[in-house]
């Protein structure tokens, strides 16, 4: 296993986001949490790259616990993500978002021959290469949804969170992205998925976490959980027999 969450618990003022939510996303797989909007998952993400200290419980990577570090040292241990709203400063180029995430030498802007190959690298695997020294301002949606996960890989990650990377992307961005993704789990990288769209998780996910209400009402591979009575209750609802046929 890679990353472990163990009974971790948050509260905010009172109101418990998360109750003893626990469960491990194996190494090289594609993990999916699902449930209802509140139900407690960018939460969970907040928790795991450590926007987030956990109430109660822990949070390991490889073994070590990441709970209680600072967002900057669980990025550097393996831990990158990507925004459900990908965060795109207007004034800079698409390869310049990759070089501020990697490796500064010198001067603020001075950015190694190291930096800018990695960067060239990372964007023609997301297919972006060409697009390299145009505004990110400019791009469309299903683009910067790309570019924010090249910019994670600068991180070279142990573990990739994507927080609902399909959200409002239209049939044909939709596809190029679940491609670009595909491959990465091809590559061997694990991935842990929030998502709505029941199709894209199906496809993709070798395992699901479904929470509710905060807690974890069902686990298993995605057969499993398209059959599981609670999750279609609490969650699936109408879209069973889409999700049944995946």
């Amino acid at each position: 296993m890679v990353l472990e969450i163990v009974g971790v618990t948050k509260r905010f003022a009172g109101v418990t986001a998360l109750a003893d939510v626990s469960f491990r996303v194996g190494d090289g797989t594609i993990h999916a949490v699902i449930g209802p909007n509140g139900s407690g998952k960018t939460t969970l993400f907040n928790v795991v790259t450590g926007v987030y200290r956990p109430t109660a419980g822990e949070v390991r990577l490889d073994g070590v616990r990441l709970d209680g570090r600072d967002v900057f040292e669980i990025a550097r241990r393996g831990v990158a993500r990507t925004f459900q709203n990908p965060r795109i400063f207007g004034s800079m180029t698409v390869a310049e978002h990759l070089w501020v995430s990697g490796e500064v030498r010198g001067s603020p802007w001075r950015f190694s021959r190291l930096v800018r190959e990695k960067a060239r690298e990372r964007l023609a695997f997301v297919g972006l290469e060409a697009l390299a020294n145009h505004p990110a301002a400019g791009l469309p949606q299903g683009q910067r949804r790309l570019l924010e996960i090249a910019r994670a890989l600068m991180l070279d990650p142990r573990v990739l969170l994507l927080d609902e990377p399909h959200a409002g992307l239209n049939p044909v961005e939709k596809d190029r992205l679940m491609a670009v993704i595909q491959r990465l789990h091809e590559a061997g990288l694990t991935i842990m998925l929030v998502e709505h769209e029941m199709r894209v998780v199906m496809q993709l996910a070798d395992r699901i976490t479904v929470l509710n209400f905060g807690q974890v009402i069902a686990e298993g591979a995605p057969r499993e959980i398209a059959a599981d009575e609670a999750v279609v209750q609490a969650y699936l609802g109408r879209h069973r027999e889409a999700v049944r046929h995946g």
